[in-house]
């Protein structure tokens, strides 16, 4: 009978809890940045470094869209972040620290920053060896009442945080959504959907040579169901249209587009500077502390004395090395935000094509600008590309862009230089041939420059007749036939070759020759021992294209 009165008791507890919580009565703990006043309502902490890092968090997240990136930017500028220790000796004092990627996260999931109410967000369940475990509750199963208290930032602003959270979260759900910007060259990585299935494709990188080229691919269903790919697109082409698309739509917006970096980067540079310096004012607040604690003791406890003393003497320490760093981080900002910069950020109205084209402008802020302009873009391969972009505020724009071609008619040779080889052949052996178009600066499919192997390559891969072919399809003779014809050995065709009393024509890169049908009587020299020669002479052979 007593466990049931407990457990009835209990129940009245907890009801009461709950009726409390809905009411938004029900005190529960603040984090840190808010606390509880006279009248025991919660509201901003009354410490002004307090609320200017807070501020400066969710101002930095709403400018940049990443947990990650406010810890970049803190830690860039050398800012520290509060925290208030919640056990041991100095349980409820004020600590500063380095911001990390985790406490970002809980002030970014933390309705209480917007002024809301909540209870329930975990629950608590003890195990069998006397423990507690405790886990997430969805959020249909919270107590949360809007508008209950001051806050940092509109409940409307908190919404928008939790929606690009969700967003910048890749391993979430089924369906990876827009993720930040990375550093790979995609253009459009986590704005393309499928124009087949309608999900959302993904990014992968293949090298051409040395530079990374990005394909969009939808492959949820081939993961699920073992099918296969819906499409795959290079995207190559896609961002190079992408990018003509925007650099014709930014151009009359560049220079209102420069005019609003230049006061960000003004604002920016102001807001953290007094950041910095209250943290200066903050450590010079506890040296002075320090000095009155030190000046009110009596001279003749040294035992006191020497602690307050030390004590005084770390304080001015602290207190020097947060002037020095200010000044030290103050003159860099000075360096980094200077007339030519401002100067530079005006001209962006005449130079976005170049700033745009720039290969120093790192792909991570492209695809932001890209993200500031366009909502998605759908992809349909069919006989073309079939490129539809949607830009914030619902206009739409379609391109039609070619299929790109495979990789073996890239590398194919150009017609003009197959033409070329077929025109010279009637003139000239390969080495000569490979000369003259690396003169006219022809190029192969690979864009190397030409040899007589490869001028050798074309001729067998397209079928072309070799010079020898053409030679003697115009009647002219080789060396065993043209000493038959005269009736003399065959070193005596060369001699009367180089004395030019023969017209000769070379078909190969050896000296070989072929040899036009004289046209006159030759000289009549050894006419006497003809037959005697002729007799000795080895007889000519079949006519050969291997013939000397």
């Amino acid at each position: 009978m007593s466990e049931a009165e407990l457990h009835v008791l209990k129940a009245r507890l907890q009801g009461g809890i709950l009726n409390k919580a809905r009411r938004g009565e029900l005190p529960t703990p603040l984090p840190v940045g808010l606390g509880y006043t006279a009248l025991h309502q919660p509201g901003l902490d009354p410490d002004r470094q307090v609320q200017d890092s807070l501020r400066c968090l969710f101002a930095t997240f709403q400018r940049t869209g990443s947990a990650l990136a406010i810890v970049k930017a803190f830690r860039q500028h050398g800012l520290q972040f509060p925290r208030r220790l919640k056990k041991g000796p100095h349980k409820g004092e004020l600590v500063w620290g380095a911001l990390t990627h985790s406490r970002a996260l809980q002030v970014l999931h933390n309705p209480r920053y917007a002024g809301a109410f909540v209870y329930g967000r975990t629950g608590t369940r003890k195990l069998v060896d006397g423990g507690q475990t405790w886990r997430k509750r969805p959020r249909d199963q919270w107590i949360l009442l809007p508008d209950m208290h001051p806050g940092y930032i509109p409940w409307e602003q908190f919404e928008a945080n939790q929606r690009r959270l969700r967003e910048n979260a890749q391993a979430q759900g089924p369906d990876r959504r827009k993720s930040p910007p990375r550093e790979g060259p995609a253009l459009l990585q986590g704005l393309v959907l499928c124009g087949v299935c309608g999900s959302r494709m993904t990014v992968r990188y293949h090298c051409r040579g040395t530079r990374p080229v990005p394909d969009y691919v939808c492959q949820k269903a081939s993961i699920e169901h073992g099918r296969p790919l819906c499409q795959r697109l290079n995207g190559e082409a896609i961002d190079q249209a992408i990018s003509a698309l925007l650099l014709e739509t930014m151009t009359p917006l560049a220079l209102d587009v420069a005019v609003a970096v230049q006061q960000e980067l003004q604002a920016r540079q102001a807001e953290v500077d007094r950041l910095r310096r209250t943290h200066v004012e903050r450590a010079r607040y506890d040296a002075d502390l320090a000095q009155r604690r030190y000046l009110q003791v009596d001279p003749a406890n040294r035992l006191v004395a020497e602690t307050l003393e030390a004590d005084w003497n770390s304080k001015l320490r602290a207190l020097q090395d947060a002037q020095g760093e200010y000044e030290r981080l103050r003159h860099a900002d000075r360096g980094a935000v200077t007339d030519a910069h401002r100067a530079r950020l005006t001209a962006v109205a005449t130079e976005f094509p170049r700033l745009w084209q720039d290969p120093r402008t790192p792909a991570r802020e492209k695809k932001r600008m890209v993200r500031l302009l366009l909502e998605d873009v759908t992809l349909l391969k069919r006989e073309q590309m079939l490129v539809q972009v949607r830009f914030k505020g619902g206009a739409l724009k379609s391109l039609a862009l070619p299929l790109p071609l495979g990789a073996p008619l890239l590398r194919k040779t150009p017609a003009v230089v197959v033409r070329a080889v077929d025109r010279l052949l009637d003139q000239h052996t390969e080495t000569e041939i490979a000369t003259l178009l690396n003169q006219q600066g022809l190029r192969s499919g690979t864009g190397q420059a030409f040899t007589p192997m490869a001028v050798l390559n074309i001729r067998r891969h397209y079928g072309l007749r070799d010079r020898f072919q053409r030679l003697r399809a115009q009647g002219l003779l080789t060396t065993a036939e043209m000493a038959a014809r005269l009736g003399i050995v065959r070193c005596m065709v060369r001699q009367w070759r180089d004395k030019g009393l023969l017209r000769a024509h070379p078909y190969n890169d050896k000296g070989q020759c072929l040899y036009e049908p004289p046209a006159a009587e030759l000289p009549g020299k050894f006419k006497k021992k003809r037959p005697y020669l002729r007799e000795k002479a080895i007889p000519p052979r079949i006519c050969q294209r291997s013939a000397v």
